[in-house]
């Protein structure tokens, strides 16, 4: 066989790169969230596996956690949003709901409105196609919409909880932060900032140098406990807020020093609170990440695990997290 010159060759080899830089490529398939038993065949999510109630804020968060970090929520998005749109109350707001048999009715108003309202109407985003195209969906969106609206203080420039309860709540009001800042153009933008600063102003108590809880007055003499004061404190990272006392990592690492030991042990007797581990891996803490999965995850199936923990364990191991050795120091 005769030898190639060297221009033909380095023709050849143009071609070819030509022909690879041309061809499509494809991306690797998300993981698929797998929802286990927290869903039943009509499309309700619980809160605990296999339980008898639906918050519907829980189910909201959990599936926004989901698919905003890499899984696909789309077998289980669209069916969770048309069960919820059509228990939606004639004012916009939604109830808890308790099984009876095979049917699910309103047992409970919710726990917050305004919170609830918000990442309602941010999940309904995630699915914009749905939202242009189906009347009762755009119908529930702008229900929702004027909801919230109605919660607004202007005084203060916060959300209140609900029409029943006339106070505001730090970290309520941190989710419909959340929710501002996805909507796009400058009128938003410049919006989500006076938001920002009408939060901090509200709830930063520079003489104890933390957050409140709440407006109402009795917080400040309120005893400290892991839930709500200690987690208020660390959930503004959740969603990048970015008026803190100091820089998100320091923040975060004074944070762990006083209290990881108590959030890893709250699954003994509480819930697990995934969403702290969660953090912990977006902080770039997977040393956190391994313990809580290390401690949390025997307390799978149990009244201590919620839809939320599920889905903080699916995406850490999606993610590659493995839980500590059991000689790891997790405290």
């Amino acid at each position: 066989m005769g030898i190639l010159n060297r221009p033909l060759l380095t023709a050849i080899a143009a071609i070819v790169a030509g022909l690879l830089l041309a061809a499509p490529v494809q991306a690797a398939p998300m993981p698929k969230l797998d929802p286990k038993g927290f869903v039943d065949e009509s499309g309700a999510i619980t809160i605990l596996e296999t339980g008898n109630i639906i918050d519907p804020y829980f189910t909201l968060q959990a599936l926004l956690l989901a698919r905003e970090n890499g899984l696909d929520i789309s077998p289980h998005a669209e069916k969770w949003a048309e069960w919820l749109i059509a228990r939606q109350r004639p004012d916009g707001s939604f109830d808890r709901f308790c099984r009876t048999g095979p049917v699910w009715l309103g047992c409970k108003s919710a726990d917050a409105d305004d919170a609830l309202l918000a990442i309602w109407m941010k999940f309904l985003r995630t699915m914009p196609k749905q939202l242009k195209e189906k009347p009762s969906w755009r119908k529930s969106y702008d229900a929702s919409s004027k909801a919230l609206g109605q919660l607004y203080d202007p005084q203060r420039g916060v959300y209140l909880v609900s029409p029943v309860f006339q106070h505001g709540l730090f970290m309520d009001n941190l989710e419909v932060w959340s929710y501002k800042t996805i909507r796009g153009g400058v009128p938003q933008n410049i919006e989500a900032r006076e938001f920002a600063r009408a939060i901090r102003t509200t709830f930063w108590d520079a003489k104890g140098q933390r957050f409140l809880v709440s407006t109402q007055p009795e917080q400040k003499s309120l005893s400290h406990t892991f839930y709500p004061e200690h987690v208020a404190q660390i959930f503004p990272l959740l969603f990048d807020f970015p008026l803190l006392p100091t820089d998100a990592s320091t923040y975060y690492r004074q944070w762990m020093k006083d209290h990881r030991a108590t959030w890893l042990h709250q699954v003994k007797s509480d819930y697990a609170w995934g969403l702290l581990a969660f953090l912990a891996w977006k902080q770039r803490d997977n040393e956190s990440a391994q313990c809580w999965l290390r401690e949390a995850l025997p307390y799978q199936q149990t009244g201590h695990w919620t839809f939320t923990d599920e889905v903080v364990a699916q995406l850490l191991q999606a993610k590659g997290v493995i839980p500590a050795a059991a000689k790891a120091a997790c405290s």
